[in-house]
């Protein structure tokens, strides 16, 4: 669609046809006469300030629900005094939390195709809150746990739905650069207290209450309800079972039947988990060899952080100064734009850095070499997994479309964190069983298997999309 071209969607009489997809606006409702949004009603005709705002307070959101899996790390320790359980159970509470986030878009995803996205940014973020002041309060190690898993559920929505929102504002060319910012801030957390989380929800709760709806579909039955023109839509029962076969049946037939799904839900799984394996092993690694304590092992997550905001960086340069130009010179040539292989540009060079840091980190991780050499390696190591997942993440969203591209990541997200809340409750023992230079070794050698993925996906990209029964 021609970003100068207004967009409109219509509700209109026609055949009973099955939700295509719960996070795309693309589909029309049955009503008895016709209804269209104005120009000034179209979230894709916003003005740039106002998307800006929006797009902001959907990555505050992500922000502030993912910054609490790694917050609770460096507290490990006082979870292992308070509820005398030992260093494995400890972990639970970030395992627990990774399952509820992969579990919770599940039922968000039913409830925003009914209520619209506004209503979940604006009703689950108190919930979350609840659960994770619980956590502060609770007094016993079992009610910590469900504390923890019900705060991921509750927390999770703006995971799964902020690229549909940033997709109801902008069109496939320009949303590169919201999808960046979006996409890296999950990535920014550091170990600092329990209690942040809270402090940092809050604040991002105030700033996201202004936000009104974006998804066209809401915003087409809101208006023919004012207008007192009757939809057609299916039973809530039937309309239920349509969405969770989108959001749950369908993510898992593209994880066992679609080679792009499969093979970048893996590498991005393996990165991911990576990731959380370094909240599990910099407290152990950075107190055993150079004796820093709780909060000067959590300072060296910053190096992570500063990682992330340059690959959001990357990206966005990327697709400013290599994507852009490519594209215009497209629409020159008279051709419809290009292909999704290019916007892989950004893992060419991610998929380099991620074996790199890891064999970095794990032969300078000694007494006789500066804290601050790892603590380097983790920031490369981050910025080279981020950007590989922005990449991959808009390579899934540009080849399958607005029909299946939500069912692609959210197969990528099951997959993400699925995998991610396993490898810390075997990461120190791996880490005391081979030593921390063998132990990070070991998941170097099978990062530099993967560095070929993007480029396979470069050259053989088209040929593997032509196969597949869900790219259109």
């Amino acid at each position: 669609m021609d970003s100068n071209q207004p967009s409109t969607e219509d509700l209109q009489s026609q055949d009973e046809k099955p939700i295509e997809d719960p996070e795309s606006g693309e589909n029309s409702i049955e009503t008895e006469k016709r209804v269209t949004l104005e120009d000034h009603e179209n979230p894709e005709n916003w003005s740039s300030l106002k998307k800006s705002y929006y797009s902001l307070g959907v990555g505050l959101a992500c922000f502030s629900v993912t910054v609490a899996a790694s917050l609770i790390t460096p507290g490990t320790q006082e979870i292992e005094e308070k509820f005398h359980v030992g260093e494995t159970p400890a972990i639970l509470s970030l395992t627990l939390y990774l399952l509820g986030l992969a579990t919770g878009p599940i039922i968000a995803a039913p409830i925003s195709e009914i209520l619209g996205r506004a209503a979940i940014y604006r009703i689950l973020p108190p919930i979350y809150m609840l659960f994770t002041m619980g956590v502060g309060f609770v007094n016993t190690f079992g009610g910590l746990l469900v504390l923890r898993f019900l705060a991921g559920m509750a927390g999770s929505p703006p995971l799964a739905m902020g690229a549909g929102t940033i997709a109801d504002m902008y069109p496939p060319s320009r949303r590169a650069a919201p999808l960046c910012v979006l996409i890296s801030t999950p990535f920014l957390g550091s170990g600092w207290t329990q209690w942040c989380s809270i402090f940092i929800a809050i604040a991002t709760y105030i700033y996201t209450l202004p936000m009104g709806e974006t998804y066209q579909r809401a915003l087409l039955k809101r208006k023919a309800k004012r207008l007192g023109i009757a939809t057609n839509e299916p039973p809530l029962k039937d309309l239920l079972v349509q969405l969770l076969h989108v959001t749950l049946f369908r993510p898992f037939k593209m994880i066992f039947t679609e080679p792009i799904v499969q093979v970048l839900t893996f590498y991005n799984a393996f990165t991911f988990s990576v990731l959380f394996t370094f909240f599990a092993a910099y407290p152990y690694v950075f107190g055993k060899v150079y004796g820093f304590n709780i909060w000067q092992s959590g300072l060296t997550f910053l190096g992570i952080g500063v990682g992330v905001v340059l690959a959001g960086i990357t990206g966005v340069l990327v697709d400013r100064y290599m994507y852009q130009p490519r594209y215009r010179q497209a629409l020159l040539e008279g051709k419809p734009g290009l292909p999704p292989e290019y916007m892989l540009y950004s893992s060419m060079l991610g998929t380099f850095a991620i074996p790199v840091s890891l064999f970095w980190f794990a032969w300078t991780a000694r007494g006789s070499v500066h804290w601050i050499s790892p603590t380097i390696a983790g920031g490369l190591f981050s910025w080279g997994s981020v950007t590989v997942f922005l990449s991959a993440a808009m390579y899934l969203i540009h080849s399958y479309g607005p029909s299946y591209g939500a069912s692609a990541m959210a197969a990528n997200g099951i997959g993400r964190y699925f995998m991610s809340a396993g490898f810390p409750l075997f990461t120190i023992q791996m880490y005391e069983t081979l030593g921390i230079a063998w132990a990070t070794s070991l998941l170097a050698f099978i990062a530099v298997l993967l560095v070929p993925i993007p480029f396979i996906f470069f050259k053989f990209g088209p040929a593997i999309r032509r196969r597949s029964r869900m790219i259109q």
